[in-house]
């Protein structure tokens, strides 16, 4: 038995619960958990934004050491570290066969998930997004673990498995920063503050941090932004009033609401481009006349878990790291146990800090 975050239906309060892992069969491996990011991902399938079989075992940001391998699994041996890919590619379908693994068919479908169960009543839980990293010890399929990094303690190599491949690959795949341009980033959270990083790393010659919370500046800052600008009606005004009136060459917006997702489509410069990478509702509706997007000839684009593929993006990430380029720790603003993960969600909620780590051992 071991410990788990479940969340028992959507809308429901998250339960601190014993479960039972199945042993790991052909194709699948046993990981300990060292750490999960608590990510805003995992906050919309609590309330229903994004859709997931309930109940579950939610947390897909994580990183830990194999405990046990099924036959079949070659990659990694017991004793491994290694990060969890809650987006493992198939290979095979047509996105894969030409290197879109980003939008693999079978990612989000669940297929080859290991369900575990309740010790309380058997009750059968789901993976929340393919891995259920809120739990001590998980069970998952090969193509969910890719070997850690040398150097980067597990603790801290969770956050590769969302927030910095996201961010990362925002900024070098879909917005395809280039040295010297100028960048406004949308959200301060987890994969905002990855993204102010890599923007760093690209060579961007200004880059402009935006989030309701004035506290975040000084985070903002430690990633790599040059300015700060606390969102109001008036954003976009003030981030042209930043870039000579042009407004910004690139916009990447975390957030995934209508008003943030048209705020950085305004504060881009004519010809400027804006990569969405914040999840909202189906709902919720971002509106654009037909004369400006003429006028503008800005382009608007979507991403995917940073349009990354993991087994080509994790070892350039760790160059970085272990450069000094990029700082892991100037992500986490807190490190909780599995029962505070409800207080992380009313965080973000509130907009307050950057990522906050679920430790164990």
């Amino acid at each position: 038995m071991v410990r788990a975050a479940v969340l028992p239906a959507v809308g429901a309060p998250l339960e601190i619960t014993g479960i039972e892992l199945p042993e790991p069969g052909p194709g699948r491996v046993r990981v300990a958990l060292a750490a999960a990011g608590v990510c805003h991902s995992d906050l919309s399938l609590c309330d229903g934004t994004m859709r997931v079989p309930v109940p579950a075992v939610l947390g897909h940001e994580g990183a830990g050491t194999v405990v046990a391998v099924g036959e079949g699994v070659g990659h990694v041996a017991p004793g491994d570290g290694v990060v969890l890919n809650w987006a493992p590619s198939c290979g095979s379908c047509h996105h894969c066969s030409i290197g879109e693994v980003w939008l693999c068919a079978d990612a989000l479908t669940g297929a080859g998930a290991v369900h575990a169960r309740r010790t309380d009543d058997g009750t059968e839980l789901h993976p929340g997004l393919n891995v259920a990293a809120f739990a001590e010890e998980t069970v998952v399929p090969a193509g969910c673990v890719l070997p850690a990094p040398d150097g980067i303690p597990l603790t801290e190599a969770a956050l590769l498995g969302c927030a910095v491949l996201t961010g990362y690959g925002a900024v070098h795949h879909s917005a395809r920063v280039r040295a010297g341009e100028s960048v406004v980033v949308f959200g301060a959270g987890g994969v905002g503050l990855a993204v102010l990083q890599s923007a760093r790393i690209a060579g961007a010659g200004q880059v402009i941090a935006v989030d309701v919370s004035p506290e975040k500046e000084e985070l903002a800052r430690r990633a790599g932004a040059t300015d700060y600008v606390v969102a109001s009606d008036t954003t976009p005004r003030a981030v042209r009033g930043l870039t000579g009136g042009r407004g910004a060459d690139v916009a990447i917006e975390c957030v995934g609401r209508p008003v943030t997702i048209r705020g950085a489509w305004e504060s881009t410069r004519r010809g400027g481009r804006t990569t969405v990478v914040g999840i909202g509702a189906k709902d919720q509706l971002v509106s654009f006349n037909a004369l400006e997007i003429f006028h503008w000839g800005r382009s608007l684009t979507g991403c995917v878990y940073g349009n990354s593929d993991p087994a080509r993006d994790l070892p350039v990430i760790a160059g970085h790291i272990r450069a000094g380029a990029f700082d892991l720790s100037a992500m986490v603003t807190g490190r909780i146990g599995l029962e505070d993960i409800p207080a992380a969600f009313d965080d973000m909620r509130a907009g307050r800090g950057g990522r906050a780590l679920v430790t164990f051992g």
